[in-house]
């Protein structure tokens, strides 16, 4: 599931990451697997661009949206017009009728929230995990 995905993706981090997982079932493959590839893209700018000494990643179910909070303690100034990155995840969250809220002023630190809509999971979850 989320958990033990995400869990692998922040240990590969270069700095130490928090990671809570509230999740009441998983959602369908297709929301969980834009999930992971979110959190995978923004612990990648931690790494590379914030200059954070740690940072925390948080997931929860809230009525029918999965709502998804990364955030560091680095020196801020993330733009959604910098790169193709930020807005490239907006784009893929938008695509799905997700939100993708970036805060980061100049001395930071960075919070993004990304919201997405909760499916229920169809069948068993079966070889789920394996494309995680």
């Amino acid at each position: 599931g989320l958990d033990a995905a995400l869990s692998a993706i922040a240990s590969r981090c270069t700095v130490p990451v928090t990671v809570g997982v509230d999740l009441p079932s998983r959602p369908a493959e297709a929301i969980e697997g834009i999930a992971y590839f979110t959190v995978s893209e923004l612990l990648q700018n931690v790494s590379k661009h914030s200059g954070a000494g740690s940072a925390s990643v948080e997931v929860w179910r809230s009525g029918e949206r999965l709502l998804i909070q990364v955030s560091d303690d680095g020196r801020g100034g993330a733009r959604m017009d910098g790169g193709t990155g930020m807005s490239g995840l907006a784009e893929r969250l938008g695509a799905v009728d997700g939100l993708f809220v970036l805060t980061s002023p100049v001395g930071g630190p960075t919070t993004v929230v990304a919201e997405l809509p909760w499916r229920d999971r169809g069948g068993d979850g079966a070889g789920v995990a394996k494309r995680l």
